[in-house]
């Protein structure tokens, strides 16, 4: 029955493998989740799904798969064995009941005819006589009556993952939708490097219980500085022009990247880099940073991000003389090669749909120019460049 559900999540483009479907088989023979959709759930989730960003396509896959509680549950008894079924059973049956249970034949006899119609049944029932189901008759379900039945499923607040599917929650973590400052943060945390600086503020409770045994138990408190992000970034926001319709955009991914990151610089420049960058756009031509600055500055372990839609006239890269502000004595092409020379980690971070960069040259130019590590300003595009420059 899991066989199913596994090749439902494959089709939905959720990263399974039998290693997962495995360890959720492992888990349900040790009954960690028997006749609560609730514990179903979450235990499929955390032994199938091991990124986040894959929450919203599980829920609506399982949604999918299992159409409504009682198909589930049916699924989660049919694997749970006799004997655990047995005492289930037992336990809800007063000393009247188990008489009249002897009386059709004993509790073998009920099991076998609950099992039964467990591999018959195929969808839900409701107002029935025999069934599984809810509101009739039938010996087995909730909701009816029946004297000498045994209730399955029932009141209990068991619907909360049913409304936790249906409300995709998790929908904005999806790769393949709008992108927002935390799903950003979630992507650049893929670039960490973590390490313990500045005053030692922070109790070491492991240290701390070690040094107290080895001190005869009497209480030797250790300390410790607070872990941060020790990778060290500069980003280049390319502002103006055909960028206008990505500042949004841009702003939650420098918002994320100012909190993700401790050691963080960054700079705007316009359509290519040149000898000059800025850091207020609103005094960019009377407060210019000699880009020849940032070489000596910043040592060659920094990690490099472009931001820009590589969107200009070619000459604007290859020629001298070929930015629209100013005369640049040497061509960006050159700038960006002394970049890439400085820093063996640099990317550049496209905000078009990779599906357009085919028809802009100066995508190719610039593509070319920081040695093919261009990269879509998505979260998959966002992962890929945060892993590029992670190696």
């Amino acid at each position: 029955m899991l066989i199913n559900f596994f090749y439902t999540l494959k089709r939905a483009k959720v990263p399974v493998s039998i290693r997962e479907l495995l360890d959720l088989l492992g888990a349900m023979e040790q009954n960690l989740a028997f006749g609560s959709i609730d514990h179903f759930y979450l235990l499929a989730r955390t032994c199938m799904i091991k990124d986040e960003k894959y929450y919203d396509r599980f829920d609506r896959a399982f949604g999918a798969y299992f159409k409504n509680l009682e198909n589930i549950e049916r699924a989660i008894e049919a694997l749970i064995p006799e004997d655990w079924l047995r005492r289930e059973f037992e336990k809800h049956f007063t000393q009247e009941e188990k008489k009249k249970i002897d009386s059709l034949g004993g509790l073998e006899k009920l099991i076998e005819e609950f099992k039964k119609r467990l591999e018959e049944q195929q969808k839900r029932h409701q107002g029935g006589n025999k069934w599984i189901g809810t509101n009739g008759t039938s010996p087995y379900g909730h909701g009816g009556y029946n004297p000498e039945g045994i209730r399955i499923g029932g009141p209990g607040g068991k619907s909360r993952a049913v409304k936790v599917w249906e409300k995709r929650q998790y929908r904005n973590l999806d790769d393949s939708v709008e992108i927002g400052t935390r799903n950003i943060k979630v992507a650049l945390r893929g670039l960490r490097k973590f390490a313990r600086e500045g005053t030692a503020d922070q109790l070491d409770l492991a240290n701390t219980i070690r040094s107290t045994a080895r001190n005869a138990g009497l209480l030797d408190i250790k300390m410790v500085s607070e872990r941060h992000n020790a990778v060290k970034v500069l980003i280049f926001f390319d502002v103006g022009g055909s960028m206008e319709p990505y500042v949004r955009l841009c702003e939650e991914l420098f918002s994320a990247a100012k909190t993700e990151f401790k050691y963080l610089e960054y700079f705007y420049f316009h359509n290519c880099l040149y000898d000059y960058v800025w850091k207020n756009n609103h005094r960019r031509h009377n407060e210019r940073i000699a880009t020849y600055d940032i070489l000596n500055k910043y040592s060659s372990d920094y990690k490099v991000i472009f931001v820009g839609d590589a969107s200009m006239s070619p000459y604007e890269i290859t020629s001298s003389g070929g930015s629209i502000e100013y005369y640049n004595e040497e061509a960006g092409s050159v700038w960006m090669r002394r970049m890439t020379d400085a820093y063996e980690k640099l990317i550049w971070i496209n905000p078009i749909d990779e599906g357009y960069w085919q028809y802009m040259p100066s995508t190719f130019i610039l593509k070319d120019l920081v040695n093919k590590n261009m990269f879509p300003l998505t979260l998959c595009g966002l992962e890929q460049g945060m892993s590029s420059l992670s190696r």
